[in-house]
């Protein structure tokens, strides 16, 4: 038996000097996580302090991915930014309500609204 190799792909899209936008989509688990930690610790070595992570095509996350969400959000904290996330999937904004993440993060629908909110 074979199994097919998780679904995983992220883009960075530099907006300005210190704003990103991180677009992931597949599942983020135990599989993509590393990939996931590593580009996001490249957008914030980077000096980037406005961070959105837009989450919209994610199908799956577990808890290695909140866990790089976390280590993210505490980074980004410390050097005075924010993180945002866009997400609109009812499945994964299940797992951050049940988790009570839902109340950590700043989760909006939307990338314009997300940009607006790490603008401050």
């Amino acid at each position: 038996m074979s199994y097919l190799p998780p679904t995983f792909e992220l883009s960075i899209e530099e907006v300005d000097d210190t704003t990103a936008v991180v677009r992931v989509s597949g599942e983020i688990h135990l599989a993509t996580a590393p990939e996931f930690s590593a580009r996001l610790s490249d957008v914030l070595a980077e000096g980037r302090t406005a961070v959105v992570v837009d989450l919209t095509e994610v199908g799956f996350i577990d808890s290695t991915g909140l866990s790089v969400l976390l280590n993210a959000l505490r980074r980004t904290t410390r050097a005075g930014g924010t993180l945002t996330l866009v997400c609109t999937n009812p499945t994964v904004l299940r797992l951050f309500e049940v988790t009570r993440m839902d109340t950590t993060f700043t989760i909006v629908d939307s990338r314009d609204e997300a940009l607006a909110r790490a603008r401050g």
